[in-house]
């Protein structure tokens, strides 16, 4: 009996030290498990990028910002096509045919487009005979006044104009909103990983005891298959945490434009605690999503105004220039050769038009009822809008609150569940403690490391979803920028 107390003794000092080195090991380090990870997905190279990096590289080149571009573009082409309503018009014809002179008594109704035309001329007898005839005139006409309307279109393109320049800047805030969302998510999957890898070595060289206790009979075999267990559920529990972070990376390149790479995001400094000093918050009416539904209001409005100005009468001074040659003569003779070709009547004509149109009255009745409209409409989206803003600012600082609040009480967390794996090992080591209780307190252990790793990383994310609520995320980069390892 003696003989074998002095070998328990012995193989329990051969043991400690597997148990003293797993607690010992910080989580950050490699993995030293043997169960190789789960293979790279991307095939493409790896990329580093900051957050910041990251939103820059998808403002450029991500579609949906560059088709808003270009409608922004077209919306001021737009407006210069609008002003050149102000210029005269200017037309000129030009005319050589040969044709025959046959005419009748009476007039022909107005034709859209003009195929059945009266032969100026005396009536003569009909004739299949033809000659030469040509034509040249030109045409300036020119609105002097349209009392406001061309004025109400031009207004009504440049508040196209400036909606277009807002919905802008609200693709560009939701571009860099999900891709910092993205980015802080994906280091939040590598910290998890980070914790898994920590949690498989620990019970890696836990299970190594137990199998060595369990062979010398000091413990029993049920021992070594729970040990066992639990070191089968932590693997599966780190290809899950790879899985997933593989996945984010691939989302995250993709959402770049960039997929086929391998996203890595710096760290820094998001794994710190970041300042509780605030920027100061920007009204929630500077919103782009506000801003937006403020232009289609203006837009509306603007619309309401061109028909507003458009039941007056068109009033246009016009200028005509023309000449005519024919080769048919009055005493019914007909010139030979090319005759007729030459331009030999002159005239000219000058006047003011008046026109307007009666019937117009009813259809701009209409049309201004169903502007009016659509105007109520979008004001009841802007206070929508308004509503789900304030909301989102409010469950935003709500959500700030909480995480400084779990990110001061998490290392108080980790440091108690340390001493109660410390305690626990210690304790089956002794022979007066049981395997269950040490796989909870490793349980508890892996759940504090990943609830550390993650509380700073929370603080960052609410405070990234903070800053797109109130409209503008260059607050959130600026913080993060002075935070950096490399910032001055």
């Amino acid at each position: 009996m003696k003989l074998k107390s002095i070998a328990s003794l012995f193989l329990l000092l051969a043991v400690l030290p597997f148990t003293a080195q797993a607690q010992m090991m910080p989580a950050t380090t490699p993995s030293a498990s043997p169960q190789p990870p789960l293979p790279a997905t991307a095939s493409g190279p790896v990329r580093t990028m900051t957050v910041e990096q990251a939103v820059q590289y998808a403002l450029a080149h991500y579609p949906a910002v560059r088709a808003a571009f270009q409608a922004y573009n077209a919306a001021r082409a737009n407006v210069g096509l609008t002003a050149t309503n102000y210029l005269p018009f200017l037309d000129a014809v030009a005319q050589g045919e040969r044709e025959t002179r046959n005419s009748v008594y009476g007039v022909l109704m107005p034709q859209f487009p003009t195929i059945l035309t009266g032969t100026q001329g005396t009536v003569f007898t009909p004739s299949n005979a033809t000659f030469w005839a040509s034509g040249l005139g030109e045409l300036l006409a020119w609105e002097p006044f349209t009392f406001g309307y061309r004025r109400a279109e031009l207004r009504a393109a440049r508040t196209t104009a400036s909606r277009t320049a807002a919905q802008v800047s609200l693709t560009q805030l939701g571009v860099a909103t999900a891709v910092a969302d993205a980015s802080l998510g994906l280091l939040a999957t590598e910290q998890r990983v980070k914790a898994s890898m920590a949690d498989v070595r620990r019970r890696t060289v836990f299970d190594t005891s137990v199998h060595a206790l369990v062979n010398a009979r000091l413990r029993p075999g049920a021992d070594a298959s729970r040990a066992d267990a639990e070191l089968a559920v932590s693997r599966t529990s780190l290809i899950q945490d790879e899985q997933a972070e593989q996945v984010a990376s691939a989302s995250l390149a993709e959402a770049l434009g960039l997929a086929g790479s391998r996203i890595e995001i710096t760290p820094e400094p998001y794994v710190e605690t970041p300042p509780t000093t605030m920027w100061e918050a920007p009204t929630l009416t500077q919103n782009p999503a506000a801003v937006v539904e403020q232009r289609r209001i203006q837009e509306v409005r603007s619309r309401i105004s061109v028909l507003n100005h458009s039941l007056y009468p068109d009033i246009v001074l016009e200028g005509l220039d023309s000449a005519r040659g024919s080769a048919q003569l009055s005493q019914k003779d007909i010139e030979p050769g090319l005759q007729g070709l030459d331009l030999t009547a002159h005239n000219w004509q000058a006047g003011l038009t008046v026109q307007f149109d009666f019937t117009s009255i009813f259809s701009e009745r209409a049309q201004k009822k169903i502007a009016i409209a659509s105007l109520r409409r979008e004001e009841a989206l802007y206070d929508q809008t308004m509503q789900e803003l304030t909301g989102e600012e409010q469950r935003e600082l709500a959500t700030l609150e909480g995480a400084r609040r779990v990110a001061q009480n998490t290392p108080i967390e980790l440091a108690a569940a340390r001493m109660s794996e410390t305690q626990a090992l210690a304790r089956f080591n002794a022979g007066v403690g049981t395997i269950v209780d040490v796989a909870e307190a490793q349980g508890l252990l892996v759940q504090a490391e990943t609830d550390d790793a993650l509380a700073r990383l929370g603080i960052w994310r609410a405070l990234a979803g903070l800053a797109a609520a109130e409209g503008n995320l260059a607050p959130f980069l600026n913080l993060a920028g002075t935070m950096s390892p490399h910032a001055p």
